[in-house]
């Protein structure tokens, strides 16, 4: 298979800058590409919910608390979502392959020291390990995509698998992490790691082409450091509202910490010579959209993760292989749908009617979810629902990602792609802790009124989740709004013209 050009000069290659080329044998060696891409990022998402399946076994082999199982989740969180953009900046001034395959051996070396973790303490800072290397690797993924698809229906139909991975991959993961754990070992829910880095790795160093960028600027430290720090305190000030109360100042004041460097951030990216995040990228309006598109959607789909794995498990008695297939229609759904709206519907009606239908759909399907009770069956009551949900999900994931990157500057491939991850990250951690932190407080006050008894017990945890379900609908309502006022009308320039804003660019 013959190799592409370098990424930083030569056009349509998998390295890639934005000018389309043709030949069946780029084509070709595209897919491929596709292939390698769409791997490295099926790791990373699957990681954000893969080990929860495996989180009672580790509790039980390990012997911590059940104070401290959160920072098993929250470690990857907190250094993924933090240093997102930093990660996509590198990806820009240091080469898009560079800084992917970095990203892999980084994230399997980590994988490796979770998975043989003699602690918890060493089993936190694997975790985090495996965050801090997802950031260097999910933005050069997606940037590797935007400037090695620049034909119109090839990018469509490259945005359109690549959203039906990002939009699937936690509900894989829980599928995953139920075989894994039920039928090997929960350590194993991190050693499957090194067999998918291993071939992404390998596919890379075969495919993409070394290339230095060319008029590298200096990296913004100052910006890093303040949006860095601002997402910590975000992330992690909604992190101990789980545990502790809103008015903790462990809460609120990393909440005002972080907004305060956020605001603070901005005003340097706006004075600074080389901005890690230039304003160009996120003042366009249908760019701006999809950011928010992403994030809402992540705040709402990683809550019916949590809720419906909760419910299918101590409510109906799935084990955690039956839970992970339970999900599988919804993968299925949300596949189709992002590869249609991305070929067949974008293209001829653009973004404006697409998102705010996923999203409406979505906050249906969520508001149906309340209806459940302990009573209910899975092919009665769950399945339409969550089927419903695929539709909304892949309508949305798909189309934000496609315009998110959609006509950006070579050069700012890396940390546009950023922006869509981290907007999607941040969105599921503050929405998982949002809505766990109302569900334990909903399911508090149902049984503080009533005699305790098992099944005011399990009659709390129901009500708790349909809490969950409807502040999770109203999350996919504000997203309606959001897009529909946000998204322009008709086909955006950038995904019907072949030379896209920035052709020709170099990194």
């Amino acid at each position: 298979m013959a190799r592409s050009t370098q990424d930083s000069s030569t056009p349509g290659q998998a390295g890639g800058d934005t000018r389309p080329t043709r030949g069946d044998d780029a084509s070709s060696h595209r897919w491929w590409v596709l292939g390698v891409i769409a791997l490295a990022q099926l790791m990373v998402v699957l990681d954000a919910t893969i080990v929860n399946i495996a989180l009672p076994s580790a509790q039980q082999a390990l012997g911590f608390s059940d104070g401290n199982r959160q920072w098993i989740v929250t470690a990857y969180a907190l250094a993924f979502g933090s240093l997102l953009l930093l990660g996509g900046r590198l990806a820009d001034l240091i080469g898009r392959k560079t800084t992917f395959l970095i990203g892999l051996i980084g994230f399997a070396v980590a994988s490796a020291i979770g998975g043989a973790a003699p602690s918890f303490e060493v089993l936190v800072g694997a975790r985090a390990l495996q965050g801090m290397f997802g950031a260097l690797l999910a933005p050069a993924a997606l940037s590797l995509l935007t400037t090695t698809f620049t034909v119109p229906k090839e990018r469509a139909k490259a945005f359109g698998i690549y959203g039906a991975v990002a939009g699937a991959g936690g509900a894989v993961g829980l599928l995953l992490g139920g075989i894994l754990t039920e039928y090997l070992n929960w350590r194993w829910c991190l050693y499957v790691n090194l067999l998918f880095a291993t071939v992404a790795f390998l596919g890379g160093l075969r495919l993409l082409q070394s290339g230095s960028p060319k008029n590298r600027p200096d990296l913004d430290l100052p910006g890093a450091a303040l949006v860095s720090g601002g997402l910590f305190c975000i992330v992690y000030g909604f992190s101990n509202a789980e545990r502790h109360q809103w008015g903790a100042p462990s809460t609120w004041g990393f909440l005002l910490v972080g907004g305060l460097l956020l605001i603070a951030f901005v005003l340097w990216q706006r004075r600074a010579k080389h901005p890690l995040l230039p304003m160009r990228v996120v003042a366009d309006r249908d760019r701006g959209a999809s950011f928010l598109a992403m994030f809402i959607s992540g705040a709402g789909m990683f809550g019916v993760f949590l809720f419906l794995t909760y419910y299918l498990q101590r409510t109906l008695s799935y084990s955690p292989v039956m839970t992970g297939l339970a999900f599988l229609p919804m993968v299925v759904v949300i596949m189709i749908t992002s590869v249609t709206t991305t070929n067949v519907l974008v293209p001829r009606y653009g973004a404006k009617p697409i998102v705010p239908t996923g999203m409406l759909l979505s906050a249906g399907a969520m508001a149906w979810l309340t209806a459940l009770n302990a009573h209910s069956t899975f092919a009665a009551h769950v399945l339409p629902p969550l089927l419903l949900l695929g539709l909304g999900l892949g309508a949305i994931f798909a189309t934000g990602m496609n315009l998110a990157t959609a006509g950006v500057q070579s050069r700012d491939a890396g940390v546009a792609s950023a922006m869509v991850n981290t907007s999607q990250q941040v969105g599921g951690s503050v929405g998982t802790s949002l809505l766990n932190t109302l569900a334990i407080s909903a399911a508090s006050h149902y049984a503080s009124s009533r005699k305790p008894s098992p099944a005011v017990a399990a009659q709390a945890q129901l009500h708790s989740y349909s809490v969950a379900y409807w502040w999770s609908a109203g999350f996919f309502a504000v997203g309606f709004l959001v897009t529909l006022l946000l998204y322009r009308r008709g086909v955006p320039k950038s995904l019907s013209d072949p030379s896209p804003e920035g052709a020709g660019v170099p990194m």
